[in-house]
């Protein structure tokens, strides 16, 4: 294990290991459900690359910052709120590393914008031989694409550059909703709110829906401490871990405590910095599958995970989370080319998941369902490449870069394939 403290030792490292035939791989905050980033090898930990390098702001406000490729997004958020600017948009947890997030396609909500790396505008990568390399859209386009969504596989990022906006702060608007109610209206809310999720409880017919708008910077209505404290801390961390708890002794008792936990929640709406909004705490441990399906299909497939669920036998104390995103162009991002509804399935720690996650990936894969690349998955190199218009170009460019697998592990050679 190898924590650099700048980018020469960093390059030192990569250049060594390669010529003594030893694997390298980088890891961020341990967040992925893959073993993404288990090696026999190097193990590369860039905490130390975590400072915020240039800023070039523009006249309308927004600006390119280059930050340390190991730099936590909650560090980051902090940063950027200090120069008066923000991400575009972001994912629910706040605790990865910004390369590690950008390079397993982490993602928020919202229709009309897209996941994290699609933010990114240029990246500084050091290669399998060492060499530190700038890319860009202009500038080794090829290498940009798989450097800045590709599991590590083109090398090791040692900074990023990053199109940020002004900062600005979102109301949030947080409800119970019938889930039937959400989706008939589900166009309406999607293409209504600038972020718009929901939260199913599986043996129920109910969501918890989040909105989230923006606003004018300057207004801020913030939830009261206490309520803020009873959702977040006890309500959905002290008290649905212990219920998970309870459930995993008797998981008969399941359906029912589901329909108490939807219920639990009531209505809320506050106003803050975006970065707050966002992100909340989760305590809970869990195992999570995750898939990007075109946005058309969702009802149909929300209504067969619900079939499968109510005559299975299985009993499921976690919500799905279901989240949207634009299509964009980026060679393996889940959204590459179409209109997408994320579902993301839980389970608890404690209780078996392995049915539950193989029924749900089968009705993915009548719908063409592509699995996050950080979350779990039975997927290899011979889907994704029906998946995927791109995946031979990524195929072909990892082989280029990186002839002799330097940057090469199980997980990533089971979703790239073989080398030619």
């Amino acid at each position: 294990m190898r924590s650099p403290r700048d980018q020469a030792e960093l390059s030192e490292i990569v250049a060594l290991a390669a010529l003594n035939g030893t694997h390298v791989r980088a890891v961020g905050a341990g967040h992925s459900f893959t073993p993404a980033a288990v090696t026999d090898g190097v193990h590369l930990h860039l905490d130390s690359l975590d400072t915020v390098e240039r800023v070039e702001r523009r006249p309308d406000g927004s600006a390119l910052v280059t930050v340390g490729a190991g730099i936590r997004l909650a560090a980051l958020n902090s940063l950027l709120a200090a120069l008066g600017l923000a991400m575009r948009n972001l994912g629910d947890i706040d605790k990865q590393s910004i390369a590690g997030a950008i390079s397993t396609g982490t993602h928020g909500t919202g229709a009309r914008l897209g996941g994290l790396a699609t933010q990114v505008t240029a990246v500084r990568v050091v290669t399998a031989s060492g060499e530190v390399v700038e890319a860009s859209p202009e500038v080794e386009p090829e290498l940009f694409e798989l450097a800045r969504l590709g599991l590590g596989s083109a090398g090791v990022l040692s900074a990023v550059t990053l199109d940020v906006v002004p900062a600005y702060a979102l109301e949030a608007r947080e409800e119970p909703w019938p889930l039937d109610a959400v989706l008939e209206q589900l166009d309406t809310l999607v293409d209504g709110n600038d972020h718009f999720e929901f939260y199913w409880f599986p043996h129920t017919r109910r969501a918890l829906t989040k909105r989230n708008n923006r606003v004018a910077a300057q207004t801020h209505r913030p939830l009261n401490p206490v309520r803020a404290w009873l959702d977040d801390e006890l309500l959905s961390n002290g008290i649905f871990g212990a219920t998970n708890r309870v459930v995993s002794w008797a998981p008969g008792i399941t359906p029912r405590v589901n329909q108490i936990s939807a219920r639990a929640l009531s209505a809320r709406r506050y106003v803050a910095p975006s970065p707050e909004v966002f992100a909340s705490p989760r305590r809970v441990r869990f195992r999570e599958m995750e898939y990007a399906i075109p946005r058309e299909t969702l009802v149909d497939v929300l209504a067969e995970i619900d079939a499968w669920v109510r005559t299975s036998g299985e009993h499921i104390p976690f919500p799905c989370e279901i989240r949207f995103a634009a299509p964009d162009d980026l060679w393996l991002s889940t959204a590459h080319g179409r209109a997408t509804a994320y579902v993301a399935v839980h389970q608890y720690w404690r209780m078996p998941h392995e049915r539950y996650f193989a029924a749900v990936e089968r009705i993915m894969a009548q719908v063409d369902g592509r699995p996050h690349w950080g979350k779990m998955h039975g997927l290899e190199a011979p889907r994704f490449a029906e998946l995927y218009p791109r995946f031979a170009d990524a195929q072909r460019v990892r082989a280029a870069v990186d002839p002799k697998g330097v940057f090469d592990n199980p997980y990533v050679e089971r979703v790239f394939g073989p080398r030619p």
